[in-house]
This record gives C-alpha cells, structure tokens and sequence, in this order.
C-alpha cells in the first residue's frame, strides 16, 4: 500500500516541472484555512506554464469584507464560476453543513462539468467530504474519474478527519498535509 506523506519544502517542484506530471493519486489535506485550494491554485499556474491542461474544481472561498461568506465553485476548463455556498443562516441553501449552506443546483452543475470533462493533463478535485464518502451525493463523478483513470496525475483535497475513510478507498494514494509546509 502506497502512503507517502510527502515532506514540506518545494512540493509544486516535486509534481509539475518541464518534464511533465507523474500520474497517480495525491490527496491534499489541512485544516480549514491551512492554504489546500490555494496550493491547487498554485499548482494549477505551474502547470499551465509548462503548457498542460488542468481539467476539475476549485473551491475558492469568498470574501466580504475580510469575512468568509461563500465558497464558489470553478470549472479549471471553461473558467465558469458559480456560487456553491453561503454562510448558515444567510440564505437559503439545499444541503446543510455545520457551517454551510450548499446549492444543489451548482453541485449538479459540478458533476456535469466533471462528466463532460474528456481531457486533461491533470484532475483537481477541492474538495471531497462527507457529502461523498457518506451520502454518495456532491461531486460523485469526480469519484468515477478518479477510479476509472489512474493514469490521470490527480489531486483531491479532503479535511484531516476524512483523510482515513479517503486512504481506505484509494489505498494508492499519497499524501501533503499542506498545514506542515515549511513557514507554517
């Protein structure tokens, strides 16, 4: 069983350079706050200045004054960006979270953007949770990707308390725990 935990340093270096993307599975993990899309972020510009194609979902947070108050959700294809949640208690939402308030509208939009996904470079998936593990609901055809091409040089991020359901399922899979990069 593959469970590399890679080390803090240069990590972007390590996954994307001039001689391309190794494929396999890396789960980003941190706390909330500890810079996991960000990194997707990161790796997603290293990638594209080397000249390859990053297909998936980025979940940035959003931002009103200083306050955390949605999340949105981003095609890494088409550029498309759509609201996926709002703080608890500031409008309506579908699905609840302790926190969150998700649109079940722009999950479907997620999983349609992920089932039209043909080629890519490299798959990131920010995030998968409970909704996934537990409920079979969110962004399950990222799961079907993830399990039908291994080939594909793919990242998921998922919180450190989901982290052993997720090493179970992808036993292949190796880890960066971005809360431990140098500087932190």
């Amino acid at each position: 069983m593959l469970t590399d935990i890679y080390p803090s340093g240069s990590l972007l270096a390590d996954f994307v350079s001039s001689n391309g993307i190794k494929p396999g599975l890396v789960l980003i993990t941190g706390p909330r706050g500890s810079g996991k899309t960000s990194w997707c972020m990161e790796l997603i510009g290293r990638a594209r200045s080397f000249g390859l194609r990053p297909g998936g979902l980025i979940s940035p947070a959003v931002f009103e004054n200083e306050q955390k108050t949605g999340i949105d959700l981003l095609d890494l294809t088409t550029g498309e960006r759509r609201r996926l949640a709002y703080r608890r208690g500031n409008a309506v939402g579908d699905m609840w979270t302790s926190d969150w308030q998700l649109v079940a509208e722009t999950l479907e939009w997620g999983n349609s953007v992920l089932e039209r996904l043909k080629i890519c470079d490299l798959f990131i998936l920010d995030e998968v949770g409970s909704f996934e593990f537990d409920h079979g609901v969110g962004f399950v055809k990222g799961l079907e990707i993830i399990a039908s091409q291994k080939n594909i040089p793919s990242f998921i991020t998922v919180r450190p308390s989901l982290l052993p359901i997720a090493r179970l399922r992808w036993s292949w899979a190796q880890v960066l725990d971005v809360s431990t990069e140098a500087g932190s």
